[in-house]
């Protein structure tokens, strides 16, 4: 019998799940951020056994994870330097020299990866057009690794101004510095980012040095830390782009992990959307540290080629660092169950950003914490069973919550729930205006160990009235690494007119883009299967910014500009006479898409076993306190429904069903709550 076994490593919980044909196993333990492969391994171990599953039949391995974003945001990455052009050194800092808030005269920006002291230069110039306007200057170079290993550099981030257009100076400086300083961590803006825009190219390659020994160094350990256990099978990472990658793709270039939990719920909430026939889906993630909130329209995600990781300033875009690669468009903030609450200057709840984490944790946990946070809330409000939290294996402590909402007051739960789900319908809100959709009308599908608590309060303040809560939701991002495809994409910045596009070279060029995409997906896939993706980013001549444009194989330029037209005229209503358009990146991706599910079929009606007790449960929406119905998810069947107030516990979350709200189990044995006053 073949298994897979798919982990996510969250700031709070590492979440595992064990796949069978026709069957899973999950588990949910906290994460340890002194040494995350250990939760992983112990977790894996604790799974193996209680699934009664022999570790060398695992056939495959899918893991995504938050270190790398965690060392980004907390500043925990490599001591970094960076190799760029002379009289570049502060192109980083300068960003792109606007202020994010205009109005706030005490506004910082935040401080590079990179110290300006570590920001070394050499002499030499590679023009827009590739051509060498002055040659590497080695001697200064060989200067420069000399004053590194002095500095104690452990990673180095080589960026020349317009690498992207003629590689060569980058590639010649790497084969220096790794001659003079063997074992540091090089990484090259020609590999990492080969794309137009100086600023984003270098924060990209930078944030990619910074993680990368740490990243380099926990997959190391979990492939070793697997081996020890009995698995043998490949690994595969989860990328921000919804699609996997192999493990020496990830150590290569582990920035592209950065977003890739969140991924992985996307992927889940995709499948649930499919299997329901839903049109207009909204997923809702969270978990115990952030929230993240995604738009399905028509199956399809909404993509973007860059964003912001670490923002600083209330999350607000342009606070944070420019990570540019392929990303599923979504929105994070820091609201999960972890969350500490506070009263601010002025007397008002505050929610986050930071969290109580796994160490020391909610009050509630017993393991030392004593902030008040979004989960001693819950489990005040009565939405957490302290006896059965994590299948009763983790009792909470309820007399620790109440100490330590002590100061904030006896109605402080309250807000705190009330605060938490508006800052995340808030986020939702923005999220969907910046995407030209709206909220109101979606299905809301919610996963991960918090959002099943929150989803129906949530969806009321976005003018939703259908939830659906999938099977195995506290892990959810794990069930989506199941269903994410093996691919990889690869960009190329190549300026090209329509009226002197040379469609022989640009097919070479696609060639040797697609070698490169199957250098890493045929080290996981064969052949077969694969579906090649080709994608123009383009603009009108005199714009500063490009949209993308489809490209099929042997287009040619009459056929490419009806598609720009087409493209640009379907985001902007109208077209622009007399312009002409031009191209300024590619991209090729190349993947082995997952089929989707069959749409799932209406269940008889079936009985509904009584409730196992019942408990007070209080409602943040009307501040009355009423019995709630306990069930216990595995007792309900297919067909069974009931109504609220109520909750539906199982071992990684619960699900509140508040006054109001009806709930169905489907032939998936997925939640739907309904909202039928």
């Amino acid at each position: 019998m073949q298994h897979r076994l798919a982990v996510d490593i969250g700031g709070t919980f590492t979440d595992l799940v064990l796949e069978a044909p026709g069957r899973s196993f999950s588990h949910k333990l906290l994460t340890t951020p002194d040494a995350p492969e250990r939760a992983v391994i112990e977790g894996a171990r604790l799974l193996l056994a209680s699934a009664g599953v022999a570790a060398s039949s695992i056939a495959l391995v899918l893991h995504g994870t938050t270190l790398a974003t965690n060392a980004l945001i907390e500043r925990k990455g490599a001591k970094t330097a960076l190799i760029t052009t002379e009289g570049f050194r502060d192109s980083i800092e300068i960003a792109y020299e606007h202020r994010f808030a205009q109005y706030d005269l005490t506004m910082e920006r935040p401080a590079p990866l990179v110290p300006r002291a570590l920001r070394y230069t050499v002499p030499e110039r590679i023009a827009a057009d590739g051509g060498v306007l002055l040659a590497l200057d080695e001697a200064a170079l060989r200067a420069v690794c000399a004053q590194a290993k002095t500095d104690g550099v452990t990673a180095i981030a080589i960026c020349f101004l317009h690498s992207f257009t003629n590689d060569a100076h980058e590639r010649r400086a790497a084969g220096i510095v790794a001659e003079m300083l063997p074992g540091v961590s090089l990484s090259l803006s020609c590999e990492v980012c080969p794309e137009v825009r100086e600023y984003d190219r270098a924060s990209t390659t930078i944030a990619n040095a910074y993680v990368r020994p740490l990243m380099d160094g926990y997959l190391a350990g979990i492939e070793e830390g697997l081996r020890a256990l009995g698995v043998a099978a490949p690994v595969l990472m989860m990328m921000s782009s919804g699609g996997l990658c192999t493990v020496g793709a990830a150590r290569q270039f582990p920035v592209r992990l950065v977003e890739s939990g969140p991924a992985g719920g996307a992927i889940l909430a995709r499948y649930v959307a499919a299997q329901n026939a839903l049109p207009r889906v909204l997923a809702f993630d969270m978990g115990g540290t952030t929230a993240k909130l995604t738009l399905i329209d028509g199956g399809k995600f909404h993509m973007a080629r860059s964003f912001e990781v670490a923002r600083a300033y209330r999350f607000v875009q342009g606070s944070g660092l420019p990570i540019r690669i392929p990303v599923i468009e979504l929105v994070e903030i820091g609201a999960g169950g972890g969350s500490i609450a506070r009263h601010d200057a002025l007397g008002r709840i505050q929610i986050g950003p930071d969290s109580a984490g796994s160490a020391p944790g909610p009050a509630c946990y017993g393991l030392g914490g004593t902030s008040p946070t979004v989960t001693d809330a819950d489990l005040l409000l009565g939405r957490l069973d302290p006896e059965l939290f994590a299948g009763g294996t983790m009792k909470l402590d309820m007399a620790a919550s109440q100490v330590a909402f002590t100061a904030m007051g006896a109605e402080a739960p309250v807000g705190v729930a009330e605060i938490v789900d508006e800052t995340m319908a808030s986020a939702a809100r923005v999220h969907a205006v910046e995407n030209g959709e709206d909220t109101a009308g979606r299905t809301m599908i919610a996963f991960g160990g918090a959002a099943p608590l929150h989803a129906a309060r949530l969806a009321q303040k976005l003018g939703i009235e259908r939830v659906l809560v999938p099977r195995g939701a506290g892990v959810g991002s794990a069930h989506g690494f199941l269903q994410a495809p093996i691919g990889f994409e690869v960009v190329r910045t190549r300026y090209t007119r329509l009226d002197t596009m040379d469609e022989t070279a640009l097919e070479a060029m696609f060639a040797e883009m697609r070698a490169e995409a199957e250098g890493v997906v045929l080290q996981a896939a064969t052949r077969d299967g694969l579906v090649e993706t080709r994608t123009a980013f383009m603009r009108y001549r005199g714009q500063g910014h490009e949209i993308a444009v489809p490209v099929t194989q042997g287009i040619g330029a009459a056929a490419l500009h009806d598609a720009f037209v087409t493209a640009y005229r379907g985001i902007f209503g109208r077209a622009i006479p007399g312009l002409q358009p031009e191209i300024m990146t590619w991209a090729l991706s190349l993947s082995r898409p997952v089929a989707d599910p069959a749409v799932l079929v209406a269940p008889a009606p079936a009985a509904t076993p009584a409730p196992s007790h019942r408990r007070a449960l209080t409602d943040p929406a009307t501040g009355l306190t009423q019995d709630a119905a306990i069930h216990h998810r595995d007792g309900l069947p297919p067909g069974a429904a009931l109504r609220g107030p109520a909750l539906i516990i199982e071992n990684e979350t619960t699900t509140v069903v508040p006054a109001g709200w009806s709930a169905t189990i489907n032939a998936a044995e997925q939640i739907v709550l309904e909202f039928t006053p």
